[in-house]
């Protein structure tokens, strides 16, 4: 069997599709976005897509600000998130849940935790608006 495609049509810069792949797994996966207005990281937009056929995503990136992470895993009925928000940042967080009683932040409401503002609930998401530092949020989706 012979190769008849045309020469020209073939590419060899592979590194193309490994790149916008990369750039999917951050921005989708790990839910690491900057904002379309304050770019560069100054705020960031964290909303991972969570599918049902993974448990596992770890992933960070060197902003501008320093370092931002996100960690999340499923166990059962329950997400655990881990997020790190660097220095003279801010973040838009949104989490799956239908009610911010079922989201926790470091064992306690997530409205009582310092640091977190509460924007909303809207389309299965509880919205948070967070400044710098380390988070660790808990889904309890067992009432669900």
């Amino acid at each position: 069997m012979h190769n008849t495609a045309n020469p020209a049509m073939n590419s060899g810069n592979h590194v193309m599709l490994l790149g916008d792949l990369l750039i999917w797994y951050y921005e989708n996966l790990a839910g690491i976005k900057t904002d379309k207005v304050a770019v560069g990281f100054k705020k960031i937009l964290m909303k991972p897509f969570f599918p049902a056929e993974l448990n596992h995503v770890k992933a960070s990136h060197k902003s501008p600000y320093g370092e931002i992470r996100s960690e999340w895993k499923k166990e059962a009925n329950t997400l655990f998130w881990k997020i790190s928000i660097p220095p003279n940042s801010s973040a838009l967080v949104s989490i799956p849940a239908l009610s911010s009683d079922q989201v926790t932040e470091g064992g306690q409401k997530v409205e009582l935790s310092e640091g977190i503002k509460l924007l909303d609930v809207n389309e299965g998401f509880v919205n948070l608006e967070v400044g710098s530092g380390d988070y660790e949020f808990k889904v309890d989706n067992s009432g669900k």
